[in-house]
Order: C-alpha cells, then structure tokens, then sequence
C-alpha cells in the first residue's frame, strides 16, 4: 500500500528497468515488501512514453520479463502490473539477469529510446543473497554499454558483490539494508536522486563539474582548464601557447596568464620579463684581489687563507703571527635531553674557553644564541667588552629545556648573529662554535652551508648522542681541525707547530686555544 503522496516531484526522463531477485531465499511476506517498495519508488517517476518508461523483470534460476519498457504507458498500470506479480521460489541467475537486462530490456525493440537522444538507462537491481553465477564481468559490461546500475542488498548479501555489480561511486550506486522492512529507509535516499536532474543522477562523467539542461547535461571546467574534445575531461589553460609572452629565460602557466620566470640563480626584474643574477660577482667589475662573496643585495671580498682583508675591502695582505682578533658566536643546545646538570657543564665549556681569548673593544668579541624548539639570543657580540662581564652573562642563562631545533639555530646566526646591527665588524674573521648533544629535529645543511659560504667558520662540538654525520653538516673542513665530540678527543689531528701557525691565516691561532681547551676539559671530567 502506497504512503507516498501523489506526484511529489518531477524528475528528469528515464528509461528505468527494475531487475527483481524473485528466489527461494526469499519469504512471501519478504516478496510482498519488495512490491511495496517499487509501487512507493514509482510515485516519483513521471511515467509516460515521453517521460520515464519503466520496465521490470524478476529472476530466479531462469529470467522472466514481466513487462517492457514499451508495454504500459501509465504509472497505475505499472503498479497494478507489479501487484499482480508471482514468486518464482527458484535459484539465483543474477548474472544471467544482468545479461538479459543489456542484451534485450534496454533495446530499442523492447522499448529503449536511441542512445542519441540522451536519455538516462537506470537498471535498479534488488537481491537477498550470493549469486550462483558470474556477476563481475557481466556488470561492467552493462555499465560500459550506458547502464547506470543501482545495486540494492537485504540481509547478509557480500558487499563485494554489491559493489562488483554497482556503478562508480559506489556510495551513490551501492545500498545494504539489514532485512526487507528496511528498504523503505531507501525511498528518502532514491526520491533525491529521481526528483532531481541529470547530474543528481550521479553517472555524467564529468571530470570537473556537471551542470543541467532542459533535457539533458553539460560538463564544464573549474576556472584555468579548458573542455577536452571528449566533452567530459579538462586541460589546464595553456595562456603561453602563443609565444607571445616575451619571457627572457621561462614562462609557466597559471589560472589566469602566462607568468616569466627565471633559472636558479636568477630573479624576475620588475618588468615581470628579464631576469638578474643573484650571483652579482658574475656580473659586476667586484675589483676583489682574491675572492667575491655575493649577498642578498650586493657583496663582499673575502681573502684566502693566511691572508686578511685590507681596509679598502678589497685587496688583502698576509696574516702576521699575533693577530688573532675574531667575532665568534656560540650556538648551544639547550634541549631537554641535555639535562640542567649538563647545561651547567656547558657553561664552564664556554667559560673556558673565553678565559682563553683576548677580550677587548679592539680584540675579540662574543655573542652567544641558546636554542631548544626556539632561538634566544642571550647576548650580542656588541653587548660585552671583557671576558668578566660575558662569564658572568653565561652563568645567568637560564635553562630551556624543551625540542632540539638545531637548524633554526643556525639559521639565526646567520642571518643576525653576524649583521652590523648585532656588533659584527668588518674585516673581521667570523667564527661560531656550535654545540649539541644530539640528533636535530629540523634540517641543519642548508644553513650550516649558507653560513659557510658567507665566510662563517663553523666548529661542530658534539656530545653524548651527537650524530657524526650531522657534525659533518654543520663543521667548516676539514673536518679534523673543526669538528670535535666528547667521547673521542684522543683521535684528534696533531696541533700545528708555532712555526707552521705563522704561516697560517689568523684563525688558526684561536683553534689551538680551542683544541687545547677541549683536551684540558675531556681529561678534567667536565665534558662526557
């Protein structure tokens, strides 16, 4: 008995063939509730033979049309004809159902309009149990031909079956219900897509958007594609494929034109066309007497080893013994794993080391970065101007004790640590020790190289559980004479004669006062 209301809605023209499981699985009382079910779905189909045509067939071991797409031409006729049905108690031909339903229901002798005319073919099949024969092929089969399939399970059907016999997406196609009273839990579910248009009906195709017509559906694309010749599929919008771009060096497309761009190296003048070197050494008379280092902005002389940069900034002259002047910055690892008891070791390592050091105005500076998940500078290289006041600056630090960011650490120091705002001098060497005690949770070779190349010398003072190949990373080479960890300082390189430091650039004589400090805190306990 139908509860629907009269013609709720006006849903787009089908050619619409119920497939019925009509088998011995199923009860009579089960068989009657399958009736109701298609006499309530048929409320929302406007039957007639310019609207949607309906047929309907039940299977069992056999198929048995009950009638065709061209038999009636009204809705009461239809529900009087499924009324009328009788329970064939056979087995289960789903297969051979789906086979019959392609091969003859949906063919123009039987009712089926011509394929040019656009017209949706629906096959809505309802079963309670395992098929006795093959469905997969059969089914995919149908739905390449144009069927749209509906795959309806009551009871303890295989899923696998269902979605074997139902349209993509399965979760518009693909329906489970736990017995025949349920099924009308569907109707809800199947009035949307009845009543709606052809793109509701969900099997369009399209790959981007679906949009409905009078009598049929268009597909279009999102914005930047265009609409393949298939009608259904898009291609990115090639606003390039003129050559009219003028781009110097390349071009890419976007949503909305064609853009220049410039090879690694390289950035886009404000013209949007031509493009400038980063590397401005390669492209500017630099007058450097040894070597140009190229900046964000502009660049810099540096002088090779054993050398010092003259005042003019750029010619250079040899490093006489005695000359030991540097700006260093230390990095240390405040991370949790470290442990307060070890943190303070650091600060006797740090001490001992600036005991070692000529501090002055005119002599070395010192700043110091402490890192965990995050940088805080503790003091700058123009903060202090004797050794007293920075021990006393590192005894004050404060524990951070949280992650171990150890590539953000050096991205600080590069980036400010050494910046005229901070204190750095020119025509100074430039030297940062780097202490950590274990693997860094971000990347440290990009910074580490970027400050190397800007002429940074980097010591790498590994301990506990520091991972050689991450000191590698962050030590300037060679990695003997600027990479040390705690448990090994036995295994270090010879340190260089008095003679053979002379001969030396000026740094070398501050890493003899590392080295020997290093040694005096290994064999003294302070460091692991």
């Amino acid at each position: 008995m139908s509860l629907i209301p009269e013609n709720p809605c006006k849903g787009v023209p089908l050619d619409f063939i119920f497939v019925i499981d009509s088998s011995r699985s199923i009860r009579p009382n089960d068989y009657e509730k399958v009736k109701t079910f298609i006499i309530n779905l048929l409320q929302f189909l406007g039957v007639g033979p310019d609207a949607t045509r309906v047929g309907l067939l039940q299977y069992g071991s056999e198929v048995q049309n009950e009638f065709s797409l061209n038999t009636y031409s009204t809705r009461a006729e239809v529900e009087q004809a499924v009324r009328n049905m009788e329970h064939l108690a056979t087995g289960t031909m789903t297969g051979l159902a789906i086979q019959y339903t392609m091969e003859t229901a949906f063919t123009e002798a039987k009712g089926a309009r011509p394929v040019s005319l656009h017209i949706p073919r629906i096959a809505m099949v309802v079963t309670d149990g395992r098929p006795q024969d093959s469905v997969e092929v059969i089914a995919a089969q149908a739905r390449q031909a144009g069927i749209q399939i509906f795959a309806i399970g009551v009871g303890r059907v295989d899923m696998k079956t269902l979605r074997a016999i139902g349209s993509e997406p399965h979760s518009e196609h693909v329906y489970l219900v736990a017995n025949f009273s349920q099924m009308e839990t569907l109707i809800s579910v199947f009035q949307s897509k009845l009543c709606g248009d052809f793109c509701d009906l969900g099997n369009h195709g399209c790959e981007h958007d679906c949009v409905s017509t009078t009598e049929s559906y268009i597909c279009r694309c999102k914005k930047g594609y265009v609409l393949n010749l298939d009608g259904k599929t898009c291609s990115k919008t090639d606003h390039c494929a003129d050559g009219k771009h003028g781009c110097e060096q390349e071009f890419m497309n976007t949503e909305d034109s064609c853009v220049c761009k410039c090879r690694e190296g390289y950035t886009l003048r404000p013209d949007g066309k031509t493009c400038k070197s980063l590397d401005l050494c390669q492209t500017v008379d630099h007058g450097c007497e040894h070597q140009c280092v190229s900046t964000t902005d502009s660049y810099v002389c540096r002088c090779f080893e054993g050398f010092t940069l003259n005042e003019d900034g750029k010619s250079c002259r040899k490093v006489e013994c005695g000359e030991g002047v540097v700006d260093l910055v230390f990095v240390i690892d405040g991370s949790k794993s470290l442990g307060s008891a070890n943190f303070e070791r650091v600060k006797q390592f740090v001490k001992a080391i600036v005991d070692s050091l000529d501090i002055s105005r005119t002599g070395t500076h010192v700043g110091l970065l402490q890192y965990s998940t995050k940088v805080r500078t503790e003091f700058t290289l123009s903060r202090f101007a004797t050794a007293q006041d920075i021990k006393q600056a590192v005894g004050r630090m404060q524990y951070m004790g949280r992650g171990s960011m150890t590539g953000s650490a050096l991205r600080h120091m590069f980036e400010y640590s050494f910046s005229a705002k901070e204190g750095a001098r020119a025509n100074t060497p430039r030297v940062s020790i780097v202490f950590t005690d274990g693997r860094s949770q971000d990347d440290v070779s990009e910074w580490a190289n970027k400050a190397k190349n800007a002429g940074i010398t980097i010591y790498a003072v590994g301990v506990g559980k520091a991972i050689e190949q991450e000191l590698r990373e962050i030590a300037s080479e060679p990695d003997d004479k600027h990479l040390y960890y705690g448990e090994d300082f036995d295994k270090m390189g010879e340190i260089p004669s008095d003679e053979e430091m002379c001969q030396c650039e000026n740094v070398m004589r501050f890493q003899k006062q590392v080295t020997e400090k290093l040694k005096n805190l290994a064999q003294s306990n302070i460091l692991p």
